[in-house]
């Protein structure tokens, strides 16, 4: 007989997530990660309950500025030369995926996962008493050029297309929203149903607190290695021995490295994100407000003013890259206006798969090894449904959506 129901390897917001519901449902769960709850990725994203955000990094604009994404340095999307060599067939995976028809269909898989994710978060925030840390102030994002706002039409129309709802307004308008806004605003659009959240690491603690209140055990741990005995799963963690009918890994971008976890066999690569935070700025804005110039979000948060955002790819053990820091604090400015010394910055690495989609579901190398990462930019919006799902593949049952699209056995390009 194994000693849990269910272990959840990853502390993070889908793991947290994934166990919360699991032991919501009754299910005998135990955590693991040698980190604290929400300390990794999970605690510097842009703070945005983004459930608009359904068109994926590949895009067809990715095809036709690659030299530029190779070789320069002035843009929010980057991609390391030397880790594409090193790791071609994810990038042309990736590129692949930029092709029109495929970039459809992806969006329209994260749209259809996008619209369950405030049915997978809702009902964690309000189990953990964490209302006070949700704003409902929508998300703002404007475009500053002409060549900008013109490209913008495709995906507004695919968004529209795909249910997201959402409003133009006009410069005035949307100064109105954000009056400290500095840059010209040639596009603007408000997206009203999405939301942010004051403080994401708190937010996760709050999850893992009511996760042990109901019985769920914690074990601050590296997990060593996983393997599957047919009946049940073996779990080596902290020096111990420990089994479970299922085992659900959501390491985010470290997956991978835990042996016998089954995400070695599957291409997940590295977004490298960065953020800037300026205690005391926080009025600079009033909601997560998108530059598509820039690349990045300013976020209104409990610690300050949150400059979040741009995209390296790069490899997991990469050095910080100086410039990224220097663009997001040399944009900002231009954004917002000048800006003191930042109070911190931060690197974290977006788990992502070459097709943009999470996966989630079995391992292809077990049935009783589950997957759930790979959310890129979205595990914030989409931990809490993630985690619902894990729970009732946790149970033996499917659940009430789709998810083939996300199964970790699948073509990646």
């Amino acid at each position: 007989m194994a000693d849990f129901d269910l272990i959840v390897v990853g502390a993070g917001i889908v793991g947290t997530s994934a166990a919360l519901w699991s032991r919501m449902r009754g299910l005998n769960v135990l955590l693991a990660d040698p980190n604290p709850p929400g300390s990794g990725t999970s605690s510097g994203n842009a703070c945005t309950i983004a459930t608009y955000a359904c068109l994926p990094t590949n895009d067809p604009s990715v095809l036709t500025g690659l030299p530029r994404l190779l070789f320069g340095t002035d843009s929010p999307l980057s991609v390391s030369w030397a880790h594409a060599l090193r790791n071609p067939r994810w990038m042309l995976s990736f590129l692949a995926n930029c092709r029109t028809g495929p970039s459809r269909r992806i969006a329209g898989d994260l749209a259809a996962l996008l619209s369950a994710a405030d049915a997978g978060l809702d009902p964690l925030i309000a189990e953990a008493g964490a209302g006070d840390l949700i704003v409902s102030r929508g998300q703002l994002n404007i475009w500053s050029t002409r060549e900008g706002a013109k490209g913008a039409a495709s995906g507004l129309a695919l968004r529209r297309e795909l249910g997201v709802p959402f409003r133009e307004l006009s410069a005035a308008e949307a100064l109105e929203l954000e009056p400290n806004i500095r840059a010209p605003i040639a596009r603007a659009v408000h997206y009203p149903g999405a939301r942010h959240v004051r403080d994401p690491e708190e937010l996760v603690r709050r999850l893992h607190a009511r996760f042990v209140v109901l019985g769920g055990v914690w074990r601050q741990a590296a997990v060593e290695r996983v393997r599957d005995l047919n009946d049940r799963v073996e779990v080596m963690l902290g020096g111990d021995t420990v089994t479970a009918g299922r085992v659900a890994i959501a390491s985010g971008a470290r997956s991978a490295l835990i042996p016998g976890g089954g995400a070695d066999r599957i291409p997940l690569g590295t977004e490298r994100g960065y953020h800037l935070l300026f205690a005391g700025e926080a009025d600079r804005v009033s909601r997560p407000v998108g530059w598509s110039e820039g690349g990045f979000y300013s976020v209104p948060m409990a610690r300050g003013l949150r400059l979040a955002g741009t995209v390296e790819i790069a490899s997991l053990d990469a050095p910080v890259n100086r410039r990224r820091l220097s663009y997001i604090a040399r944009r900002g400015a231009e954004f917002l206006g000048p800006l003191p010394e930042p109070t911190s910055e931060w690197l974290g690495f977006r788990p992502t798969l070459p097709d943009s989609r999470p996966a989630i579901g079995a391992s292809p190398g077990s049935p009783r090894i589950l997957h759930a990462f790979g959310h890129q930019h979205l595990g914030l919006t989409t931990g809490g449904i993630t985690g619902r799902i894990i729970a009732d593949l946790a149970e033996g049952r499917q659940p009430n959506m789709d998810i083939a699209p996300f199964d970790p056995g699948r073509r990646y390009a």
